[in-house]
């Protein structure tokens, strides 16, 4: 069996991040045959500008690269002022005119359950990019507030089991969706 590359992408840039912690403790939860890597060059990116787009950046170009390379994508972002944040908004707008997110897998992580809106501004702006949101792998991990570190994340094992379960159904969908793009 081949074995599943994740791309996991945090929207947000402050070094505790929660929604790091989160896509760092995935990928220590992930079954040996599903590779999550934590991309980290959200603020290498630049404004996102037409003007600029047919230079290709070279860090937009390396998104790219990482998003068509993947077999699915993993997203954690908070939400500020009621919207998803400007940095994961800006990563997005870069993948608009290439087709990086075309039928690709996602799944959203949320760390918050107070963070509806951003979740619900991500799903729509992913969705209109034509991505495969997996409702199964998406899921709630309420930990706003805990200063839970990605290794305590890990060990609870209410949260860790959540986790667990979210990436195995990310792995079967990305399985099925991979076997219906052979076949169809």
């Amino acid at each position: 069996m081949r074995r599943t590359k994740i791309l996991a992408i945090s929207g947000s840039l402050r070094k505790a991040s929660l929604n790091t912690a989160l896509l760092r403790a995935v990928s220590k939860l992930a079954p040996a045959d599903v590779r999550i890597e934590l991309y980290n060059g959200m603020d290498k990116l630049p404004l996102f500008n037409p003007d600029i787009e047919a230079i290709d950046p070279p860090a937009v170009a390396d998104l790219r690269n990482r998003l068509l390379g993947a077999d699915g994508v993993l997203i954690a972002s908070p939400e500020y002022a009621h919207g998803v944040t400007g940095v994961m908004k800006n990563a997005l707008d870069w993948m608009v005119g290439c087709e990086a997110f075309v039928n690709k897998p996602v799944a959203l992580l949320n760390a918050s359950p107070r963070a509806t809106h951003a979740q619900a501004a991500l799903k729509e702006t992913i969705t209109m990019m034509s991505a495969r949101i997996i409702d199964e792998a998406s899921i709630t991990v309420p930990i706003l507030g805990s200063k839970l570190d990605e290794l305590e994340i890990v060990s609870d094992p209410g949260i860790s089991a959540a986790l667990h379960e979210a990436v195995l159904a990310f792995r079967r969908a990305i399985e099925f969706h991979r076997a219906e793009d052979c076949n169809g």
